[in-house]
């Protein structure tokens, strides 16, 4: 993308005015989006991607730019644009970039970007009308193919000077049942950090009855009646709790300047003892995987919460700085235009001691939240509120009959003291995760878990 030489030239010129590091980002993405509604393909869209982004640390001071312009000139004069905004002493430095080539774990077989339009257009239809036709009560769907060709590279003071490219291929569809003036929704997304080859392992017409089938299940349901009560939350996207209402509350982004409800509890029990969570951008393929993070350093697999202690934090360079600890491996950020920091790639809930069966059946009235959906969630006191998009009463130890309208209520503190039982289902479901840096793909999971006691909201 941008040669060794000038790389080098950039950072000292970064370095002028007495910055103690200096780093450049680059990226070159490709991203297509094929959206479907109303039985056509609507709108196909192609968007690209490319710039630098240029920062300089003072201690824990930071300053930073960006530009489109990536030749030699256009570069030099963003350095000396950040450098000047330090306007510290003037200082002569060197640097010496070694290539660092960590690897990929991620192959790929059929790359997005080479397949005909028509390829792509073809999978996107099969899901789709597989949901419009699996039953006369479907009103509506909509259905979105998404893929990615992210090229980054990254170059610092330190000598450090590495690559990597990632990418990731998606399938949304959404579906809407309509009876009597009344509307439900259902949705399935699947997506990895692989090529067209992911539907070898997801069927689009798979996907796209997925969708229906919970949107007519919804459509039937009575409203839920509020409570405090036991909650079974199933695997795959239920794993979105733990990461919003927990997960961010573990970053360096909150926990370096003190907001977060876990800060200063490093080898403290703050979960239940069957709670085992971890941080993995390692996983071959996987949405969230990395090679490298956007500081060049290699992903990690981070065990965050060992048996019910912490044990670790989610650490980027800056925050890193701040809080006297090295770097986990996980700064990122949405693009050149945003400053990195401390993110999650994977994370999810480890398989436990306790058979699925034994948990519904050990609760005598409660909630079987079997899909989860979006909410809020306040990051310094960790209070969320998260949507139930399927969900099942629970009766003497049975799944019974369809709810609709529960939300649960807590705060993240709260919750991991009361997940009393943990299965052994780990799956793991995709979203994007909007923070300080923008927003970048995750993965969120767990296996089936029992919640002992939460606030279930209703109509």
């Amino acid at each position: 993308m941008i040669s060794k030489d000038i790389l080098q030239e950039v950072l000292i010129a970064a370095l002028s005015t007495g910055a103690d590091f200096a780093e450049i980002f680059a990226e070159h993405t490709d991203e297509k989006s094929i959206y479907m509604i109303d039985s056509r393909v609507q709108n196909i869209s192609d968007r690209v991607i490319s710039g630098v982004g240029i920062r300089v640390f003072k201690g824990c001071r930071c300053i930073s730019g960006c530009t489109t312009d990536m030749s030699r000139l256009g570069l030099l004069a963003c350095a000396k644009k950040v450098a000047d905004t330090l306007s510290d002493s003037p200082t002569i430095s060197q640097v010496c970039l070694t290539e660092r080539i960590f690897g990929d774990i991620h192959p790929i077989r059929i790359v997005p970007s080479s397949c005909k339009n028509q390829t792509k257009i073809d999978l996107l239809k099969e899901a789709y009308f597989s949901a419009k036709e699996y039953h006369e009560r479907i009103s509506q769907v909509s259905g979105v193919f998404l893929d990615v060709d992210h090229k980054i590279l990254v170059a610092n003071s330190e000598g450090l000077f590495a690559q990597d490219r990632q990418i990731r291929t998606r399938l949304v569809i959404n579906a809407v049942a309509s009876k009597e003036g009344e509307n439900q929704t259902g949705s399935c997304s699947p997506g990895r950090r692989m090529g067209l080859e992911m539907f070898d392992l997801f069927s689009p017409k798979e996907i796209g009855q997925k969708a229906a089938k919970q949107a007519l299940v919804m459509l039937d349901a009575d409203y839920i009646k509020a409570g405090t009560m036991p909650v079974a939350i199933e695997n795959g996207f239920g794993g979105v709790i733990f990461h919003e209402a927990c997960g961010h509350s573990l970053e360096a982004t909150s926990v370096a300047v003190g907001s977060s409800q876990f800060a200063g509890k490093l080898g403290q029990k703050i979960a239940g003892e069957k709670v085992t969570a971890v941080d993995d951008g390692t996983i071959p393929n996987a949405w969230g995987s990395i090679n490298i993070d956007d500081e060049g350093h290699p992903s990690k697999r981070n065990v965050l919460i060992e048996n019910g202690v912490l044990k670790s934090y989610l650490i980027d360079k800056l925050n890193g700085r701040r809080m006297n600890m090295e770097s986990t491996g996980s700064s990122r950020r949405q693009s050149y235009l945003f400053e990195p920091t401390s993110r999650m790639t994977n994370t999810f809930i480890e398989n436990g001691p306790d058979k699925n069966e034994d948990i519904i059946r050990s609760i005598e009235y409660g909630l079987y939240a079997k899909s989860m959906g979006g909410g809020s969630v306040d990051p310094v006191t960790g209070s969320f509120n998260f949507a139930v998009t399927e969900g099942y009463m629970i009766r003497n130890g049975q799944i019974q009959e369809p709810v609709r309208g529960a939300s649960l209520i807590g705060t993240g503190a709260e919750i991991l003291t009361k997940i009393d039982m943990v299965g052994t289902n780990l799956e793991r479901g995709q979203g994007m995760c909007g923070s300080l840096s923008g927003s970048i793909p995750t993965d969120v999971g767990q296996p089936l878990i029992r919640v002992s006691s939460i606030t279930v909201g209703g109509r």
